[in-house]
């Protein structure tokens, strides 16, 4: 069975988080329009996340066992290299992602597992793959004049493309912050967005 790694990274729960009414109304459409695949739910605030320790670090870039797979940092990038496609969640702090996402990243940025050094330079392991992320926005960060400043997808996109995952797509709301803005009108719009990129996701 083809599986779904949905990556939640929002320090508000269901019920009270803008960015998860979006995203849970995409794998709720996803699963209605795709039922072959198995959707497997890592919020991060739920799970272990901390931040790498040196030893760590040894560990990411040391040779890979079988009993590294139950490693508790480990774990996570063979869990994300597994998956077949990939659901980010995550509203825009800072101007980019919440730390406890790139600390995340971390975790499954590991050499022999995402990726390899080869002579030509790093090259990605998870061809082939695709992933949508979903991010909610204070701001307007699409306009040519404030754009430079976005950084959490940019990001995002780059460190996938680094592990080989091309297949890249967005589904924001912006200005949700903004006094005067029609703030149902935006989510609405993106919901409807969500709905028509699940069923061809």
């Amino acid at each position: 069975m083809s599986r779904i790694l949905y990556i939640k990274a929002n320090a508000k729960p269901a019920g009270s988080s803008r960015t998860f009414e979006i995203a849970d109304k995409f794998v709720q459409m996803y699963r209605s329009a795709h039922p072959g695949y198995e959707i497997r739910e890592l919020d991060l605030y739920k799970s272990n996340i901390g931040f790498l320790t040196q030893e760590d670090i040894n560990t990411v870039f040391g040779a890979k066992t079988e009993e590294s797979r139950q490693h508790p940092v480990l774990k996570y990038a063979y869990e994300f290299a597994g998956a077949d496609k990939y659901i980010i969640a995550e509203p825009m702090w800072n101007l980019s992602i919440p730390a406890i996402l790139k600390a995340y990243i971390d975790y499954i940025t590991v050499t022999g597992i995402t990726f390899k050094y080869t002579e030509n330079g790093p090259v990605g392991l998870l061809a082939n793959k695709k992933a949508v992320n979903i991010v909610t926005r204070g701001g307007n960060y699409s306009q040519e004049l404030t754009a430079g400043y976005e950084m959490g997808d940019r990001y995002l996109r780059t460190i996938f493309g680094f592990f080989g995952v091309t297949d890249f797509t967005t589904i924001s709301a912006e200005g949700l912050d903004i006094v005067g803005q029609d703030v149902e009108g935006i989510m609405s719009r993106a919901v409807q967005e969500a709905e028509v990129q699940a069923r061809k996701f």
